[in-house]
């Protein structure tokens, strides 16, 4: 976790709900179905001349740290271990000072028995989208003129943690929720991050994790609404 997820709110929609300020250009539809190295919806906070401004952007999800040399890495790093995420070389940097949310209507799992795979869409118990903690950077490709706008690409990564409650049953990670009362803490770009701020967040992102429901679907192909629809004997869940 988390490999697939989904984002049904518009970026107004999404603008609205986390008092954006500044909406980016080229901001990605709504899917049903969206996967590592895609376009995805960030909210992020930078200041500039001593002004905070808090952003919705697209970035690419698979998070590139600034000092590296190629776009395509050669591990994953669309997610990222919240234990590990301040001492990784690769997450380091982010966690310091370029921390984000990703908003998601929910996200897939799978359900491992043997060889056989079951998937399950997770959601909130009430219908609203949910915040995960992230961490983003800016990657600039180092082949592109110093006046080419298409030379800095926003990357970004979604945080993981032990899997709690129900969830455990499904797979042993998922992502890190983090509550509404949270969000300015982790987004503040004053705030200097270090893993006691990823551990705290973390512990304040259990209460949110209790409140998430599962139910099966049908395999995960395509992009569409019936992506999540219900099927089997889980679908009362």
């Amino acid at each position: 976790m988390c490999g697939r997820f989904i984002i049904t709110d518009t970026a107004p929609d999404l603008a609205a709900m986390f008092d954006v300020e500044h909406e980016g250009e080229n901001l990605p539809e709504p899917s049903w179905n969206i996967k590592p190295t895609e376009q995805i919806p960030i909210v992020l906070e930078s200041a500039k001349s001593g002004s905070v401004v808090r952003r919705l952007e697209s970035a690419r999800w698979s998070l590139v740290p600034s000092a590296s040399t190629e776009l395509a890495l050669g591990y994953p790093t669309f997610n990222a271990r919240a234990e590990t995420a301040a001492e990784r070389a690769t997450f380091r940097a982010s966690v310091v000072a370029t921390r984000a949310l990703v908003p998601a209507t929910g996200y897939f799992e799978w359900h491992t028995v043997g060889t056989e795979k079951t998937s399950y869409f997770v959601h909130s118990d009430d219908g609203l989208p949910l915040a995960f903690a992230g961490l983003y950077s800016w990657w600039r490709n180092p082949v592109l003129a110093a006046d080419d706008p298409a030379r800095w690409v926003l990357t970004a990564t979604i945080l993981t943690t032990d899997a709690d409650g129900l969830l455990r049953g499904l797979h042993e990670r998922m992502p890190v929720v983090l509550p509404e009362e949270w969000w300015d803490q982790w987004l503040d770009p004053h705030t200097v991050g270090d893993q006691a701020l990823v551990d705290a967040a973390v512990e304040a992102s259990r209460g949110a994790s209790a409140a998430l429901r599962f139910h099966e679907v049908a395999p995960v192909t395509g992009n569409g609404p019936e992506l999540i629809e219900p099927v089997g004997e889980h679908a009362a869940r």
